[in-house]
C-alpha cells in the first residue's frame, strides 16, 4: 500500500485539497443553478441541481477514503437509496457532515435549517435551492402572546417540506445540538461518558413534519479514532486512525409519534424513547473503542472535536 511508503501529511493534504476543490466547484455550480432555479422554476434545473448535489457527496466520500486509513461504514440492508429516512446522529466534529454526506447508502442528505440562515450568502441560496426547508418556530413567549400561532410552525415547516416527495431524502438531525465536547459534558452533568443529553424536541418536530413519507428511524453513531486530539486537524494531517459509522433502522411503527408542542404526555414518551437510544449509543461507542485500542499496538486514544 502507499500508505507504508509515503508519509501520513501527504494523504492528509491530498483529502483535505479533495474536499475543498469539491465544495468550492459544486457549491458555485449549485449557486448558479439556484439562481436560473429563482428565474425558471422547472423540473430540469432540480434535476441538475440534486445531480450536482449528489456529485459533492460522492466527491466527499472520495476524499475520506484517500484520508482515513480505515473507513467502516454498516448500513442495513433494508434501507433504500429510493426511500425517506430521518437520521438522527451525535455530533463529534465539524467533519460529521462530510462523513453522513458520504454515506453512499443514503437517499440525499438534507437538513432542517435555522430561517435566519436563508439570508447567509450561498449557504442560504444553496439550501433553498437543493429545497431544504428553513424552520421558523413561534416561541413560548409569543404562543402566550398569540395562542393562534401555535402549530402553525409544523404546517409552515410541511409545505416547505413539499420537495421532498419529489425526491428520495435523508433528513439529518443532530441531537444533541452542539458538538461534543469534555467541557459541555460537564456543564450539563451528562450522564453518558461520550455523549451530551439529546434534545427531543427537534427530533420531535422532524417527525410531526415528515410522518407520512418516511420510511424509517435511521438512529446513527459515529465514532472516530484519532492520533490528536482535534478530529479535523487530524484529518489534515493524515493522522486520522479510522471512522465508524454504524446505522440502525427503526421501523416507523415502534417510533412515538405525536404533537411534541400540544402533548406533554408525548414530550415525556418521546424524550424517554431517545434517552433509551443514547443509552444503547454511549455503550456501542466505548465497544467500538475498546474493539480499536486492542487492534492497535499504540494507546488509545480519545475522541474528541475540532
Amino acid at each position: 500500500m502507499l500508505r507504508n511508503f509515503l508519509p501520513n501529511w501527504f494523504f492528509g493534504l491530498c483529502a483535505t485539497l479533495v474536499l475543498f476543490v469539491n465544495t468550492i466547484v459544486c457549491g458555485l455550480v449549485v449557486f448558479i443553478l439556484g439562481l436560473v432555479k429563482l428565474c425558471l422554476p422547472i423540473n430540469a434545473v432540480s434535476h441538475l441541481l440534486h445531480i450536482a448535489y449528489g456529485t459533492w457527496c460522492k466527491g466527499n466520500r472520495l476524499g475520506l477514503m484517500i484520508g482515513c486509513e480505515d473507513l467502516n461504514i454498516d448500513v442495513p440492508e433494508q434501507v433504500r437509496q429510493q426511500g425517506w429516512y430521518l437520521l438522527v446522529s451525535n455530533h463529534i466534529s465539524w467533519l460529521d457532515i462530510v462523513v453522513l454526506s458520504g454515506v453512499e447508502a443514503l437517499p440525499a442528505p438534507k437538513f432542517f435549517l435555522k430561517d435566519e440562515l436563508k439570508y447567509i450568502p450561498f449557504i442560504g441560496t444553496g439550501a433553498w435551492a437543493m429545497g431544504m426547508p428553513f424552520m421558523k418556530r413561534a416561541s413560548k413567549a409569543q404562543i402566550a402572546k398569540n395562542p393562534k400561532l401555535k402549530g402553525l410552525d409544523v404546517e409552515r415547516t410541511k409545505r416547505s417540506c413539499g420537495n421532498f416527495r419529489r425526491h428520495p431524502t435523508t433528513v439529518i438531525n443532530f441531537a444533541e445540538g452542539t458538538r461534543f465536547t469534555p467541557q459541555k459534558q460537564r456543564k450539563q452533568s451528562s450522564e453518558y461518558q461520550h455523549l451530551l443529553k439529546p434534545k427531543a424536541g427537534g427530533t420531535a418536530f422532524a417527525l410531526e413534519v415528515l410522518n407520512e413519507q418516511l420510511d424509517g428511524l435511521l438512529n446513527t453513531t459515529l465514532v472516530y479514532q484519532a492520533q490528536g486530539q482535534h478530529i479535523c486537524r487530524s484529518f489534515m494531517l493524515g493522522q486520522l486512525q479510522s471512522i465508524h459509522v454504524a446505522i440502525e433502522l427503526y421501523d416507523m411503527n415502534s417510533v412515538p409519534q405525536g404533537s411534541y408542542q400540544l402533548d406533554k404526555d408525548y414530550r415525556i414518551r418521546f424524550q424517554n424513547f431517545l434517552n433509551a437510544i443514547w443509552h444503547t449509543k454511549d455503550g456501542q461507542i466505548t465497544q467500538q473503542m475498546l474493539e480499536h485500542s486492542k487492534m492497535d499496538t499504540q494507546p488509545s486514544k480519545e475522541t474528541a472535536p475540532l
